[in-house]
């Protein structure tokens, strides 16, 4: 499959096959003596080596060079990226909204660019996650990131992506999303002059598919829709840089060619993109609300059955059918902590102030839901078939309390009036008193 001048593979975690030069793969060997074409061989492993088959992930590269051809690494500064543990400052219980982050006027590429909202738990207990935001105005030049700490899921909000890595190109716009696996090198262009989105570092079990339950064989994110790009390397000798996030630090090496010189690839570890357009939304066609669970495009599981690291779920165009009852999300206290940005549209539980490229965290017991003039229009709206158009938002829902960063709780676009959305919700008991 070929999209604006990249290739694809189709399907979910599969065993990949590809090269980028006909005959840089061995037969039959995943290591010989010597591999083809003069390259060199290396696993690239994103599990124990005696992890289970069915979630044991690894990928065999043959490259022009291997990894360890840099310079040692040295501290570098890290502006405004942070990790666990999250303790700058006090974590308050409010609820939080912000507005979108603005562009900035100096040159900022996508590393640079990358700023944290917030998180839990922490790299090292390999639990949690970090929630990042990004505002860039230019493309990565000459240098390459990789993040030791996690895996990274990336949701554009304005302009699109082509994100260089090892393993091929993903090219990744606004209604995209695009995940790379820990470890795996890459630097971002731009396709516009200018580019925004929300970054979910991933500390646990990488991301997979939901099951499905009583839904059956079929709906939510199918596998066939998630594309893996085939091998593309860069042959070119300079003077470039590396950096890596690793135990929340963050760290520069020196390196003479490009890293990513991976001329043929096979294996299931590999970075994917997935068109949020094609979620098959499963909802209710009789009376009440199922919970957003149903939404869920992505899942990354712990050791309790049920309980998510983190749960990637989106609100796109859909139907809304349901009879004698409350169509938005009702209020709500939660165990789990929800954050939440918005990529286009308006969100169908807030009448203003959520904005694309905006953020809200409702953290765990936190009462939220909708504002009160979002709640007067549904509860008297005539309950005929709606379709909800032009509308796309997401939510990180974490089993860990979203600790937010110095940054988030000072910063100029935290709405310090958010709470006054829902002052307006009226008394109407008993039912008819004024």
């Amino acid at each position: 499959m070929s999209v604006a001048g990249v290739s694809y593979q189709s399907g979910f975690l599969n065993e990949f096959v590809t090269e980028a030069v006909p005959g840089a793969l061995p037969c039959g060997q995943n290591a010989p003596q010597r591999a083809p074409l003069g390259l060199y061989t290396e696993q690239f492993s994103g599990s124990p080596f005696t992890a289970p088959r069915a979630v044991n992930r690894r990928t065999w590269t043959y490259r022009i060079r291997p990894s360890v051809t840099h310079q040692p690494f040295v501290e570098a500064a890290v502006r405004l990226l942070r990790s666990g543990p999250f303790d700058e400052v006090p974590t308050p219980p409010n609820q939080l909204r912000w507005n979108p982050l603005a562009i900035p006027a100096e040159p900022t590429d996508f590393l640079d660019g990358l700023i944290t909202m917030g998180g839990s738990g922490g790299p090292a207990l390999q639990t949690g996650i970090a929630i990042h935001i990004y505002a860039a105005n230019r493309s990565m030049q000459d240098r390459f990131f990789y993040c030791a700490d996690g895996e990274l899921l990336v949701v554009p909000q304005l302009g699109g992506l082509r994100i260089h890595t090892e393993l091929g190109i993903l090219a990744a716009a606004p209604g995209e999303i695009a995940v790379l696996p820990r470890g795996l090198k890459f630097r971002v262009e731009l396709d516009g002059a200018e580019a925004r989105g929300y970054v979910c570092e991933n500390y646990g079990q990488p991301f997979r598919l939901p099951e499905l339950g009583p839904v059956g064989a079929n709906g939510l994110a199918n596998p066939r829709d998630f594309l893996t790009p085939v091998a593309a390397f860069e042959d070119r000798d300079g003077d470039f840089r590396i950096f890596a996030k690793f135990l929340g630090r963050l760290w520069e090496a020196r390196i003479d060619h490009s890293p990513l010189d991976v001329v043929a690839w096979h294996g299931n570890y590999a970075p994917y993109k997935y068109d949020l357009a094609r979620f098959n939304c499963i909802n209710t066609v009789s009376f009440d609300h199922p919970d957003p669970s149903i939404f869920t495009v992505l899942t990354a599981p712990t050791a309790v059955t049920g309980t998510a690291n983190v749960d990637f779920a989106i609100f796109p165009p859909r139907w809304m059918v349901a009879e004698h009852t409350f169509r938005p999300p009702w209020f709500h206290r939660n165990l789990m902590n929800e954050f939440m940005g918005l990529v286009y549209g308006q969100y169908d539980a807030k009448a203003e102030g959520f904005l694309p490229g905006g953020a809200s965290l409702h953290n765990c017991m936190s009462g939220h839901g909708p504002d009160a003039e979002s709640w007067e229009r549904a509860a008297h709206a005539e309950l005929k078939p709606v379709k909800l158009d032009n509308t796309l938002a997401f939510m990180f829902e974490t089993q860990l309390v979203v600790r937010p960063t110095r940054f988030a709780l000072e910063t100029r676009i935290l709405q310090h009036e958010y709470y006054e959305c829902w002052q307006g919700l009226k008394k109407h008991f008993p039912a008819g008193e004024k």
